[in-house]
């Protein structure tokens, strides 16, 4: 496992997307047959027009708010009749959703670099609770993190500017501080709207992230 200390108060603090950017997880193809097999394998009852009730919306989410998938289970099971077990569901969302993780090339080297500048963090969209927890420790580049914000954990959904101000928060420094690596341009790229910096690794791959983050720390 990588451990960094905090070397620099003065220099930037980074946070890192997970999925697409650190790792690649192969996602189940039929997500709501495989919540389903896990929920049967439990003793639990699946509704016939299953797939109908996963696709549904069953909670009223004001923008930029996360919903667990497993409020979302329990919700379209009460909606076809079924009294749901939660812990159960729980269960059977974690097992659904188990993580077949690939790291992506220069991840490690990536998360170093940024450890000698500063505080590193996740900043991850995830509605599965524990998963990127899970699939950070099924990767080689598994390391205490001074920080895993997920948005089912913190409730905000990046490009939700609180997303960012949870991780730079818990970072120690302001978000204006905050330089954030990903690869999805609506969401990552939405730290320029409360004054962070991103990274897109479309145009700076992994391999690159050193030479950037020397850069852009000169340039402060």
């Amino acid at each position: 496992m990588l451990k960094f200390a905090w070397t620099n108060t003065t220099g930037v603090v980074v946070s890192f997307d997970c999925f697409g950017t650190l790792v690649d997880v192969r996602a189940p193809s039929d997500p709501a047959g495989t919540v389903a097999a896990a929920l049967s394998n439990r003793g639990m009852t699946v509704p016939a027009d299953w797939s109908v009730a996963y696709g549904e919306s069953h909670v009223d989410v004001p923008s930029g708010v996360e919903v667990s998938l497993t409020e979302h289970v329990v919700r379209a099971l009460e909606s076809r009749g079924v009294e749901p077990d939660r812990e159960q569901c729980a269960r059977a969302v974690t097992e659904a959703f188990a993580p077949d993780v690939r790291t992506r090339p220069g991840a490690r080297a990536a998360i170093e670099a940024a450890a000698r500048h500063g505080r590193v963090g996740i900043c991850s969209n995830c509605s599965v609770p524990g998963l990127v927890e899970r699939a950070l420790e099924c990767s080689g580049v598994d390391r205490s993190f001074d920080a895993v914000v997920t948005s089912v954990g913190c409730g905000w959904r990046k490009p939700d500017p609180r997303a960012f101000e949870t991780v730079a928060g818990r970072l120690g420094a302001g978000v204006e501080s905050l330089v954030h690596v990903g690869d999805d341009t609506d969401a990552d790229g939405a730290v320029e709207v409360v004054g962070g910096t991103f990274v897109d690794v479309s145009d700076s791959p992994l391999p690159t992230i050193p030479a950037r983050l020397a850069a852009l720390e000169g340039g402060r």
